[in-house]
């Protein structure tokens, strides 16, 4: 068993969470259960499932659930996407955001690449 915090990549989606909730603050009111709840869940989904891979028995689950993390990376690179063609984020936020997304898929995909390798 691994604790999560000590893991970079949980660090930066950790607080790529945290920013994806600030930024979803200024979002109109009428997306609270709509754009925003759903790009508030996959930002948080992807550290939780670091998180719980941690928490499992061996490398092998932990891959599993590094696997599901990046699925949920990607849903939140869609989601800032549709978010800055509704208007809702300015481009410049965008871009930043969409940035360390990127950032924490790669690392996500060299540490199930690795684990991958060593089971």
């Amino acid at each position: 068993m691994r604790d999560f915090r000590d893991l970079v990549v949980w660090q930066k989606g950790h607080r790529l969470a945290l920013d994806v909730y600030r930024a979803t603050h200024a979002f109109p009111r009428h997306e609270l259960f709509g754009v925003t709840a759903q790009l508030r869940r996959s930002a948080t989904s992807f550290p939780t499932n670091i998180a719980e891979g941690c928490g499992r028995s061996g490398d092998r689950d932990l891959a599993r659930f590094l696997s599901i993390a990046a699925g949920s990376a990607s849903e939140v690179e869609y989601l800032l996407l549709l978010s800055t063609d509704l208007g809702y984020l300015a481009p410049e936020a965008h871009a930043e955001l969409s940035a360390r997304v990127v950032e924490v898929k790669k690392m996500l995909d060299a540490f199930h690449r690795k684990l991958t390798a060593e089971t």
